[in-house]
């Protein structure tokens, strides 16, 4: 096998990889015998017709597609490799000559990883954050732990009150007549909820136990059932139930239930230490995301298409991924949400661009500056992996591979550089 390199423009690169006639044939050899149990010649029992007899019936050709697949992978893994390019892309192939008794040639058009040049990367000038907790962030904060040490009690002393909870029956009509999908019995229902139509749940607050009473509402201009959009309907309703959070008081007996603490204002002054450290770890964050972005502005390298289409699948299959475990295909997404696949395309490509531009630069960067990560330290990411994943350190090491050990020294070296270039920023 032989390849040869040719350098495109904007990043790109074709290599031209020939397979001996030998090793062409010897694929064709493989492609017969892996298909001849499936054909039948007259004259032959099924599956020994020769090969020559095949050819001759279906044509020369007949095999080559097949052939042309089982070489292509590792032909192409092995000139890649043999080129030196570093390639961020998959490859596009074109087959140039198949023929019997001549090598095989092919193309593989790939992305190379592009140059970047920096500008200033040490100093850059990002906004100072100013991290303050104010008393309605703590209230908020306590307001949600009374929520979570509230008890729900039954109500049969009153009419139904914003933020109750109830279960009713009921049915709907448009012009009298009653519509597909407009009843419920013993549906559960929280006001204020906005989980129906609007001025459905306003419309119930007042109603009394056990008595009918017409709800009038109408439905939205943009509602999913076009038959139903902006259409007036009445529905009968019976509440069946009503129930009402009972919260806990907020006083140092609260406290003593739900933390370490004695009193309520110790209580507050954890939930303020707590907010400021999440506060800070965001800021933080925010502060890397900056400065990252202003070296970007200031660097210069030339995006290739095929990377950042390479980029855009891999997110793609990562948020697949997500709604799968979350029990939602992605038929299913985009069916509900009614977004296309060039939709979410366009959506990610400005996330997958700076994914791209930020790896690229904190490369460079770990370059420049000769960041070094040392063994001890990958042993030392290692444990932490394997106390994560409740393994052995010795097993996990035996199951990572030398390429997946490489990528995870590359990510700390990226990660050092950014610690480099954040606090040599500049806050203003």
């Amino acid at each position: 096998m032989s390849v040869q390199v040719e350098n495109l423009e904007k990043n790109m690169a074709k290599l031209t990889i020939e397979v001996s006639a030998e090793e062409f044939d010897k694929a064709i050899q493989g492609a017969y015998l892996k298909n001849k149990g499936s054909i039948t010649l007259p004259g032959f029992r099924k599956g020994k017709a020769p090969r020559a007899m095949i050819e001759k019936m279906y044509g020369v050709g007949v095999f080559y597609e097949d052939a042309a697949n089982s070489i292509i992978p590792e032909a192409y893994s092995k000139a890649a490799e043999e080129s030196g390019l570093e390639i961020v892309s998959q490859p596009e192939i074109d087959v140039t000559q198949i023929e019997k008794g001549k090598s095989f040639i092919f193309t593989a058009e790939v992305a190379v990883k592009p140059e970047v040049t920096l500008g200033e990367y040490k100093g850059v000038e990002v906004p100072k954050a100013e991290i303050t907790v104010s008393d309605e962030e703590i209230e908020a904060e306590l307001k949600k732990e009374q929520e979570k040490n509230s008890r729900t009690i039954d109500v049969d002393d009153r009419a139904v009150e914003d933020g109750d909870m109830i279960v009713l029956d009921f049915e709907g009509f448009v012009d009298d007549v009653a519509f597909e999908g407009g009843k419920g019995e013993d549906y559960s229902l929280t006001i204020g909820s906005h989980s129906f139509i609007p001025g459905f749940e306003e419309a119930l607050v007042g109603a009394k136990l056990n008595e009918e009473m017409d709800v009038n509402v109408t439905f939205p201009e943009e509602y999913q059932a076009a038959e139903l959009a902006g259409k007036p309907a009445v529905f009968k309703c019976t509440v069946k139930q009503i129930q009402m959070k009972e919260l806990p008081e907020l006083d140092d007996d609260f406290a003593k239930d739900v933390s370490e603490f004695d009193t309520l204002d110790e209580y507050k002054e954890d939930i303020k230490k707590n907010i400021t450290s999440t506060k800070e770890a965001q800021a933080k964050t925010d502060k890397e995301n900056a400065v990252v972005d202003k070296i970007i502005e200031n660097a210069q390298m030339d995006i290739p298409d095929p990377m950042l289409d390479s980029q855009i699948r891999q997110m793609q299959d990562d948020f697949a991924r997500r709604m799968q475990s979350q029990g939602l295909s992605m038929e299913q997404y985009m069916q509900f949400t009614g977004t296309t696949m060039e939709q979410l395309n366009e959506q990610m490509k400005p996330q997958a661009l700076k994914r791209i531009q930020s790896r690229l630069v904190l490369e460079k960067i770990a370059e420049v500056e000769d960041v070094q990560v040392s063994d001890e330290k990958i042993d030392e990411e290692i444990a932490k992996m394997a106390e994560m994943y409740n393994m052995e350190v010795e097993k996990l090491k035996e199951l990572m591979g030398d390429y997946e050990k490489d990528q995870m020294k590359k990510d700390m070296a990226v990660q050092e550089a950014v610690t480099l270039v954040t606090e040599a920023a500049k806050e203003v």
